[in-house]
């Protein structure tokens, strides 16, 4: 009787090894928050090359309205923005002044058309910074704009009218 007991508390010790040595991964994994890299300025020799994508800017200090003409002013505190409507003028470039006042915390700027097209998407900026978004002329209409980093943060941008 003493041995099957044996070779039974033998089998179950090492089925409990075995199973907790097994050299699976978990299905996820926590990576903790990570500071968004530096963006640097890119050279402006050349203000009137377009880019082949929807542009994007990188942060600007130079506090001027830039080659945009109409600066539309938006900024975003406590992960809402603190402008929710805003208005710019018809096929004519603009510059949206982004201030992040939210620290340690990311943002940015996306525009949509009606149907849903991203047409201007501003970089992530992290923490207490202020950019200027050089957005391309758009035709007259009315717009949303999210945060793509937190998509409850929205507003509407009236283009002519």
């Amino acid at each position: 009787m003493r041995r099957p007991l044996l070779a039974i508390a033998l089998l179950a010790i090492a089925l409990t090894t075995g199973a907790c040595a097994a050299s699976e991964e978990p299905g996820w994994t926590y990576a903790p928050p990570t500071e968004a890299p530096a963006v640097t300025p890119a050279p402006s020799a050349d203000a009137s090359a377009a880019p082949s994508e929807a542009p994007s800017v990188a942060p600007s200090d130079n506090g001027g309205g830039g080659e945009g003409g109409a600066v539309v002013e938006i900024s975003a505190l406590n992960i809402a923005f603190e402008q929710t409507e805003v208005s710019a003028p018809a096929d004519t470039p603009f510059v949206i002044r982004f201030d992040n006042k939210d620290a340690g915390i990311p943002h940015n700027v996306e525009i949509k058309d009606s149907m849903g097209m991203v047409v201007f998407k501003g970089d992530i900026v992290n923490g207490v910074t202020q950019v200027d978004y050089q957005v391309p002329a758009l035709a007259a209409g009315t717009y949303p704009f999210i945060c793509t980093v937190h998509p409850n943060m929205i507003g509407t941008l009236t283009v002519g009218g």
